[in-house]
């Protein structure tokens, strides 16, 4: 929005300048937040070794250089990865759906890669089970793992993508076909426990608690590529979100392709679920819950809400994860219990306090 002399309007650039406001001063406190989390847990450290540490770098032999750069700066950033991916999947869902419940969760998405990725594990051997909790189940080939996750997870979004072609097709049956889709998934993954022995039935249970924990370096990469690659790709497409939630009509009048769009839209966050759920389990609610919050604090406009989505996410699973590791210290419980317990009253207050 420009005036005859090329200036924006005023009241335009408080507008966009109040959106720009809250994104920066979320992500300040997600740095802030990061040092607190690296500073917290079994092993307590003061903030200015934390900060201390981080900027001398790797390679020291203290106790503390080993818990920041081998336990909590792996976690942490896995947290970070995992939460900005799986809710910039949610909202890239509800706009490409034009469902408000839609998420890698509630769409079964991430139950049916779970499955998938259950199958690559127990099905082709591609696990082994370990002596203790600390090491139930290692992946052999986490690629080929992340390869059968990602397949079932494109089989549901093929079903879905098919329901929503159905005229009559309404937010509540969408649901309901993730509701299916969610069944399905865990019929699936009981058959199977159903035919394997009693230690391979514990290990499957204990993969399926998501946990960022449990991954290394190698897993950080992969995700992080795969989060950055599918973030810059909804970056570069956000105007065309942005008309696509006016109306397909609309947006088709504008030259966007509406089915491209949709479909590869589908794909990139079913590859992301299906990643992040192939390494880590299953993560429920931070999809869901993150897209609503950023909608009541800066609205629709995918350009910033992308972006402060993403934001949201990492901050909701490292809160979720530092929760997980202090509750009950020196005990440390697998970060979806405390997704959920999070997520579902804030989605709840979201549904009696929102439109």
């Amino acid at each position: 929005m420009h005036l005859e002399d090329g200036t924006k309007p005023a009241a335009y650039k408080k507008y966009t300048a109040k959106k720009i406001g809250i994104v920066v001063g979320m992500f300040l406190f997600l740095i802030l937040f990061a040092l607190f989390a690296i500073s917290v847990g079994s092993v307590r450290i003061p903030i200015q070794d934390v900060i201390l540490t981080l900027l001398t770098g790797p390679g020291g032999t203290g106790l503390f250089d080993r818990v920041i750069w081998n336990i909590r700066i792996p976690q942490i950033i896995t947290a970070l990865l995992a939460g900005a991916g799986l809710a910039v999947a949610g909202v890239a869902m509800q706009s490409i759906l034009k469902n408000p419940l839609a998420s890698p969760y509630t769409l079964g998405l991430s139950n049916a890669a779970a499955f998938g990725a259950a199958v690559g594990i127990l099905i082709f051997g591609l696990g082994t089970t370990g002596n203790n909790m600390a090491d139930a189940i290692s992946v052999d080939n986490p690629y080929l793992v992340t390869i059968c996750a990602f397949i079932f997870s494109m089989a549901a979004s093929v079903i879905i993508l098919i329901v929503a072609k159905i005229r009559s097709a309404t937010p509540e049956v969408m649901i309901l076909a993730g509701v299916a889709l969610n069944s399905l998934a865990v019929a699936g993954l009981a058959a199977i426990q159903y035919f394997v022995d009693e230690t391979k039935v514990a290990a499957i249970v204990f993969w399926q608690f998501g946990d960022v924990a449990r991954a290394g370096w190698t897993e950080i990469i992969i995700i992080g590529i795969v989060v950055i690659i599918c973030f810059i790709y909804f970056i570069w497409k956000r105007w065309d979100f942005n008309a696509m939630d006016a109306g397909d009509e609309t947006a088709k009048s504008l030259g966007v392709n509406v089915s491209r769009l949709r479909l590869v839209g589908m794909i990139a966050a079913s590859l992301i679920s299906a990643v992040v759920v192939s390494f880590l389990g299953v993560i429920g609610f931070v999809g869901l819950v993150c897209p609503h919050i950023m909608r009541r604090l800066i609205g629709d406009d995918h350009r910033y809400l992308i972006i402060g989505t993403a934001i949201c996410g990492a901050l909701l699973l490292l809160i979720s994860d530092t929760v997980a590791r202090t509750m009950i210290s020196p005990h440390v419980l697998p970060v979806a219990i405390i997704t959920s317990f999070l997520g579902a009253p804030i989605f709840l207050y979201l549904i009696v306090r929102g439109k």
